[in-house]
């Protein structure tokens, strides 16, 4: 395939950015879009010219490093799959391809199509966690039994990768659906209930100092997610909120 590209390229931060065009051939349709990449990349590095900078590590749709919207959508065209799971074969030979990074207050772009995502990364320090004493007295962790329902929904909740796809997709470029993943897990089982009230009271403030806006109920976190994160969890969020508020009065 001949394809055009039209990237984001910006130098730093502090710099203005632009799109920019480049024209690449012979894609094979079985490439993936990231290996796509590294080809337009190995071109512009032997004509001497600065390649394109992009955030990925795992390449199998683990790690959630891969964040690129394609065409206007977070992760491209396809669903329930990364940018480094998206294949060529989605494209059509002679296709225009936009790709720029997400795009939110909270995310800034480092460099070219890199975001800075350690928002997140602060949101989970601030409550995402359980606090276990393993100093000598050490519970098996099979002592508490579970309903399977209920284990289910946490494991669900737990796929989350923090991707940023929820943000990037919200037109309000609201984390509560991120939040909401990290919150429910823990408040599922009967180990997350002791930290409860602290968690999701030191999560969303966070949440909201980081900038994130606010949850309107749209809906495009859900369908942009890769692991299928529901709509569920910001409703399970919004009651251990309530109930947290309660507490502290």
């Amino acid at each position: 395939m001949n394809l055009k590209l039209k990237i984001w390229r910006q130098a730093d931060a502090k710099s203005s950015g632009k799109m920019v065009d480049y024209n690449i051939s012979e894609v094979s349709p079985d490439m993936s879009f990231l290996e796509m990449l590294d080809v337009l990349n190995e071109g512009l590095i032997e004509k001497g010219e600065e390649p394109v900078e992009f955030d990925h590590d795992c390449r199998e749709g683990i790690c959630g490093s891969c964040s690129l919207q394609i065409n206007g959508e977070p992760h491209g065209p396809d669903r329930a799959i990364t940018t480094c799971q998206l294949h060529m074969r989605r494209f059509k030979d002679g296709d225009t391809i936009y790709i720029e990074p997400f795009r939110a207050k909270a995310f800034p772009v480092i460099k070219d199509l890199i975001v800075d995502r350690s928002a997140f990364d602060r949101i989970q320090q601030a409550g995402g966690y359980i606090s276990v004493n393993t100093s000598g007295n050490t519970v098996d962790a099979n002592a508490i039994p579970i309903e399977k329902h209920d284990a289910d929904r946490a494991f669900d909740a737990a796929t989350c990768i923090g991707c940023g796809a929820c943000v990037a997709a919200c037109k309000n470029a609201s984390a509560m659906l991120f939040t909401s993943a990290k919150v429910s897990q823990f408040a599922l089982l009967p180990q997350g209930k002791v930290e409860a009230t602290d968690r999701v009271t030191n999560m969303v403030k966070q949440m909201d100092l980081e900038g994130f806006g606010n949850c309107t109920n749209t809906g495009a976190c859900e369908v942009e997610c890769p692991k299928g994160i529901s709509l569920e969890n910001i409703a399970r969020l919004n009651r251990e909120y309530l109930k947290a508020s309660v507490n502290l009065d």
